[in-house]
């Protein structure tokens, strides 16, 4: 990546903390966003001086009209650490505290077991005029979102050496906050991919998409979208339009719900199966997590008041300064 230039008074010391960061194993690309919000407040801010008072805090703290919940708990905990790391230089400058991270109230879509039945008999049944090699590619894709929770983007990004078919597992690099990982298959999905793998990737270079279009190129989402409206109809499931969905990125949304009532089913305690979870959906925090785990109670009340408890004690009111 390009090495990030900043321009107000704690220029110096970003570079100096990135540096820092990069030297202690870490990606500077995980810390270059939230220093940049920080640089440009300050500027915008008229400091001058690299003095960062309880004031200053107190405007840095505020949430934007537009900012996501989870945008906000992420730019005011990561530029805390650049925060500690200027006054254990020496630096006059409040530390800000943690912010609780407190869930938006959107609610995703979560598919019925009897939906996701009706729609991957659509998808299994699709035939395409334009890109015969959909129905082959389709009822893989379309179970990569849901048996594991991938984002669209990190699996259109899926290239042929990504994926060790005899293990049954895949990386995925082009992910959201630059986290890489790994997801796991089931052996039902292991085969299937393998089943695909057999038709498709000879075909293939090692760094070549193993989702195309008719003519060899990457797919888009556009298209993904298109082919998911499309298999809702079939389905008989009402598109309800207005952020409402069901949207393709519901797909992670059921498979964690589910994922987590499994675990629960199992014996699994909420401490173990909760960082299990978030790890696998590649969230930086627990707390990115907790609105599944909500999710899941507001679905499985026996599952509410087996784990309530131990929720509100987890995710505990902070504070705002």
């Amino acid at each position: 990546m390009n090495t990030p230039v900043f321009h107000s008074v704690f220029a110096d010391e970003m570079n100096a903390y990135l540096e820092y960061k990069v030297a202690s194993g870490y990606k500077a690309i995980s810390f270059c966003t939230h220093l940049r919000h920080f640089d440009s407040f300050c500027i915008r801010l008229g400091i001058k001086e690299p003095i960062f008072t309880t004031e200053d805090a107190a405007r840095w703290l505020q949430k934007k009209d537009a900012e996501a919940t989870t945008t906000h708990y992420s730019r005011i905990n990561g530029v805390k650490h650049f925060l500690m790391f200027l006054c254990q230089k020496g630096y006059n400058v409040y530390v800000t505290k943690d912010i609780k991270f407190k869930p938006t109230e959107f609610q995703p879509y979560i598919y019925t077991e009897d939906e996701i039945r009706r729609y991957f008999h659509a998808v299994d049944t699709y035939e395409s005029s334009r890109n015969r090699k959909a129905a082959i590619q389709y009822p893989v894709l379309f179970r990569l979102l849901y048996c594991c929770g991938t984002r669209i983007n990190e699996t259109l990004g899926i290239r042929k050496q990504d994926v060790d078919l005899e293990n049954g597992i895949v990386k995925l690099f082009e992910t959201k906050n630059d986290c890489e990982r790994y997801i796991v298959l089931g052996e039902d999905l292991r085969v299937l991919v393998k089943q695909f793998a057999e038709k498709c990737f000879y075909l293939l270079d090692d760094k070549d998409y193993i989702f195309t279009t008719s003519t060899g190129g990457r797919m888009s989402g556009d298209a993904i979208y298109e082919a998911h409206r499309l298999f809702l109809r079939q389905a008989g499931i009402p598109y309800l339009g207005g952020g409402k969905g069901p949207r393709i990125h519901d797909w992670r949304h059921t498979m964690a719900v589910y994922s987590f009532k499994k675990m629960v089913d199992a014996g699994m305690d909420m401490y173990v199966a909760l960082p299990i979870l978030s790890t696998y959906l590649g969230h930086k925090t627990i707390f990115a997590t907790e609105r599944y785990i909500r999710l899941t109670m507001g679905i499985y009340p026996y599952i509410e008041e087996k784990f309530k408890s131990k929720l509100d004690r987890v995710f505990w009111e902070g504070t705002t300064l």
